[in-house]
């Protein structure tokens, strides 16, 4: 690590601790040249897969758009922002633990399914109507019987 003062390579770990509930690790350093203490902050980079759509177009997988969707279920009901970044930050160790470079939009759905059946029914019946493209009222009530 360059020190931040002279720019030298050399520096000294002074202290260590883990903060962010331990997904951060902050570091209290000594420039081995100017004396100068600094703290620096580490973090793992994980890497998400790309994402296969139905029609076979790859993309980056977007956190943003696996928020939203969920928010658009879980519009107007009693869930926290808390509980749907939980979920979110779930579902992403879910398809990081996959170990899969590239993975199809049906399994992240799949996932989507399971965190929304456990936070809201009435969500997850949303989101079921569009995932699983119901055409009549059977199949919504044939979902709903699955629930109860």
């Amino acid at each position: 690590m360059h020190c931040p003062f002279c720019n030298a390579d050399d520096s000294k770990v002074i202290d260590s601790r883990l903060v962010r509930d331990g997904c951060e690790v902050r570091r209290r350093r000594q420039c081995s040249v100017c004396n100068e203490r600094f703290t620096t902050f580490e973090v793992a980079e994980l890497i998400m897969p790309n994402v296969i759509k139905s029609n076979k177009v790859r993309e980056p997988f977007n956190d943003e758009k696996l928020r939203n969707g969920m928010k658009r279920a879980l519009e107007k009901r009693p869930v926290s922002s808390d509980a749907i970044e939980d979920a979110v930050m779930r579902i992403k160790s879910k398809l990081r633990a996959t170990g899969e470079r590239e993975v199809p939009t049906k399994l992240i759905g799949d996932f989507v399914i399971e965190e929304l059946k456990n936070l809201d029914k009435v969500a997850y019946i949303r989101f079921a109507s569009v995932y699983f493209s119901f055409d009549d009222i059977e199949q919504f009530s044939k979902e709903i019987a699955k629930l109860q």
